[in-house]
């Protein structure tokens, strides 16, 4: 079926994904949009650094640690459903972070608004997945998403700046309200309700061994760079997450319907997926980190201008992401994925031996800023497309959970270890001036590149399986009814 064709009940394949992609500017939004506003947090509700620090931290632990759960949860309890309830949770937290009057609050409600956007996330990627089938209609599909996704990190960092400065961090919040109450009055309209696996039963053990462990991994992660990597704390929680974690996977082989299928964790082609997902963003989330923290900390811009600088960016990210579908047609998936991992490295090497402490925007950021627009639609796209080639339609919220958490602790684990990095390398050098911390971020970014090449020289391992077409696809939106 074409997309944009009408669906059984008059809906649209088009009006849904516009939907979704949405959904996923929202949440990419959320999570870059705070961290402009945290210094006026701090100074109206009085707290310093380590206190702001979890405002921003407790939604990414939440959200990491519950993806998972969130793609199982919708698929044996039904993709809208379980959308529109992430949209429920994550609406109410916003509004109590909106009002709140001390910081403690503020971090709880940032904690349950990750509960709700790990559960809106998974089900909305599980929904897209159904509406299209493998093939040229889901890569364009895939290809709106990571336009959405690229413009939901500038459009945050932009509209903190503008939000903060006119009207309060606390706008910040109350956005995201305005945000959810429009998705949930369309959901109902736009998408299809019979979107849920026949399987029943849940995997109570191991939802709650996985769940902790990521949790506990996400919180040794998030807090290293305050505690120390060798710290008591931080390697507590590594420990403890490795435990649970492995109590998970012994779980899995025990019991009759596991949360995990361990057959799913052993085809090749996911495995090598999910890899090359955390790769490509633990790359590319702290990139755009470190560029803002540069253009404000060292050519002295303002926030806003700040985010201003990676604009451009976020404009060849909207114009390349409609037509990778068209060059995965003409190349191939895998050299479509290499080409991609090739530019993301060129790029971020570009942009590592570019920074200097007199440059400007111009001289330093831009041109390599352009190559990364382009490679960051062509890795998160032909990522997601190997990583969910081979869902059957009753696994499409597990698959979209996986390729999620991936990337979710590839963005954690990229930025703590480009940050500790660039501090190291500054620290090393005196901590005296702007040399020193372009020095910093040349250093980090350059480790991006590393990660880069690697995932470019591993993604000529993929290899798609011959069964991904054989999967039948219903014309509804999912599987049995609810």
């Amino acid at each position: 079926m074409a997309p944009g064709s009408p669906r059984r009940g008059g809906r649209s394949p088009k009006a849904a994904l516009a939907l979704l992609a949405s959904t996923q500017l929202l949440l990419i939004m959320d999570t870059a949009i705070i961290n402009v506003a945290l210094p006026s947090v701090g100074d109206d509700l009085g707290s310093g650094s380590a206190g702001l620090s979890w405002v921003a931290n407790a939604f990414l632990i939440t959200f990491g640690g519950l993806l998972l759960l969130g793609g199982r949860a919708a698929d044996l309890l039904g993709h809208r459903r379980v959308f529109l309830g992430g949209l429920g949770v994550l609406g109410v937290a916003s509004a109590v972070g909106g009002a709140a009057g001390t910081v403690g609050v503020l971090v709880g409600a940032r904690a349950v608004q990750g509960v709700g956007a790990a559960l809106a996330a998974a089900a909305a990627f599980a929904l897209l997945l159904n509406l299209f089938p493998d093939g040229p209609d889901r890569h364009k599909a895939l290809g709106a998403f990571a336009a959405m996704g690229g413009l939901g990190g500038v459009l945050g960092t932009v509209l903190g700046g503008v939000l903060t400065d006119l009207l309060g961090w606390r706008s910040t919040l109350w956005l995201n309200v305005i945000g959810v109450l429009v998705l949930a009055v369309l959901a109902p309209r736009l998408l299809d309700g019979g979107t849920r696996s026949a399987e029943r039963g849940f995997d109570i053990g191991g939802a709650l061994t996985a769940t902790a462990g990521l949790g506990l991994l996400a919180y040794g992660l998030v807090g290293a760079g305050e505690a120390g990597w060798t710290s008591a704390r931080t390697l507590g929680a590594f420990a403890g997450g490795l435990v649970l974690l492995a109590a998970f996977a012994v779980l899995e082989k025990r019991i009759a319907r596991p949360l995990v299928p361990p057959a799913v964790l052993r085809r090749p082609t996911l495995r090598l997926a999910n890899c090359l997902s955390a790769l490509a963003q633990m790359a590319l989330f702290p990139m755009f980190f470190l560029v803002s923290l540069y253009l404000q900390s060292v050519l002295d811009q303002t926030p806003l201008y700040g985010g201003l600088g990676l604009l451009p960016l976020s404009l060849v990210v909207v114009a390349t992401a409609p037509r990778t579908g068209q060059l995965i047609d003409r190349l191939g998936l895998r050299a479509t994925m290499t080409l991609g991992f090739t530019l993301l490295f060129l790029g971020m090497l570009w942009l590592a031996l570019a920074l200097a402490a007199e440059g400007t925007f111009v001289s330093t950021v831009l041109a390599p800023s352009l190559v990364l627009g382009v490679a960051l639609p062509l890795v998160m796209v032909t990522t997601n497309v190997a990583a969910t080639a081979d869902a059957a339609p009753g696994e499409t919220g597990l698959a979209s959970g996986l390729v999620n958490t991936s990337q979710q602790f590839g963005s954690v684990l990229g930025l703590a270890v480009l940050v500790a990095v660039a501090t190291a390398r500054t620290d090393a050098l005196g901590a005296t001036g702007a040399a020193d911390e372009t020095a910093g971020f040349k250093a980090a970014l350059l480790v991006g590149a590393v990660f880069a090449a690697s995932a470019a020289l591993l993604s000529f391992r993929l290899r798609l399986p011959a069964s991904v077409s054989a999967h039948p696809h219903q014309d509804r939106v999912g599987g049995a009814p609810e």
